[in-house]
């Protein structure tokens, strides 16, 4: 959906958007995720376990790591989060997220194309006396949100990404929100961030998805995203079966440029409350 669910996205996927949209739906998911974007040569794996089922309080922790371009920048990460949500009232959700990077970088000087930047080739801590340089961060940081669910089908959302100010564009800091319309076999979402950190100057991120349902299993989605800051255009699609026990869905995004940079999604989630391998308090 181009990245448009700070408002509709639920269970596994708030805990990157928006954690306060956990407690939207009442379920108990563990999923398993890859990214694969070949022009820059990167690979991401990883899980998530979401409740919100067990208790008012929703819960979500995730743990990601990924390799980014060996023969150039060579930089490796550990994400590790942790979300909570509360439903203040059936139609105020808010969210907290706590978040560790551990991001790892070998590379030459120059591997960018804007040279020995942070924006380009990174952060430099230390030259290694070779012509190459070691850069990393070790940092903890946290996401913040709220959603207002205006009705039976409309959610407005507000977000804050990074809110500890770590000033680099390897944890930017983001302000935004979106406004989402769902049904159950139809949704629509448009987003919009502030990013403070990414480029030189503040930027701004709009995008836009719809998802339809088929026949009550197949999610069939489109989205677009332009990013202010790399003058760049988006267009994403996917597909995917979404049982009472298990989903598959996967998702292609391919930036509108030249050259171009195609990003490949896959996840696999098994759903504990279907399986009746969890129970709500009312049923304990």
């Amino acid at each position: 959906m181009g990245g448009a669910l700070r408002s509709l996205g639920n269970a596994t996927s708030a805990i990157f958007v928006n954690p306060a949209a956990m407690v939207e739906t009442r379920v108990y998911h563990v999923e398993a995720l890859a990214q694969i974007s070949p022009e820059a040569r990167r690979q991401v794996y990883g899980g998530v376990v979401s409740d919100s089922v067990t208790g008012r309080l929703a819960g979500s922790i995730s743990v990601l790591g990924g390799f980014i371009d060996g023969d150039g920048t060579d930089r490796s990460y550990l994400d590790a989060r942790v979300a909570l949500a509360y439903p203040i009232t059936d139609r105020l959700f808010l969210g907290l997220t706590g978040k560790y990077a551990k991001i790892f970088q070998e590379g030459r000087l120059g591997a960018g194309g804007l040279g020995n930047s942070a924006v380009s080739g990174g952060l430099r801590d230390a030259d290694d006396g070779d012509g190459g340089y070691l850069a990393s961060v070790d940092e903890f940081t946290f996401d913040a949100g709220l959603i207002l669910k205006v009705s039976d089908a409309v959610y407005i959302s507000a977000v804050g990404q990074n809110l500890t100010y770590p000033k680099h564009g390897l944890l930017p800091t983001t302000v935004g929100g979106g406004v989402g319309i769902g049904t159950q076999d139809f949704s629509v979402e448009v987003d919009a961030l502030a990013d403070f950190n990414s480029y030189l100057d503040p930027s701004m991120r709009l995008m836009v998805g719809g998802e339809y349902l088929v026949a009550n299993h197949f999610p069939i989605r489109l989205g677009y995203r332009f990013d202010q800051g790399a003058k760049q255009h988006a267009l994403s699609g996917g597909l995917g079966y979404v049982g009472n026990e298990f989903a598959i869905e996967a998702s292609v995004r391919r930036a509108l440029a030249d050259p171009g940079a195609t990003t490949v999604f896959f996840s696999l989630s098994y759903h504990l409350e279907a399986a009746g391998l969890t129970r709500s308090p009312a049923e304990m």
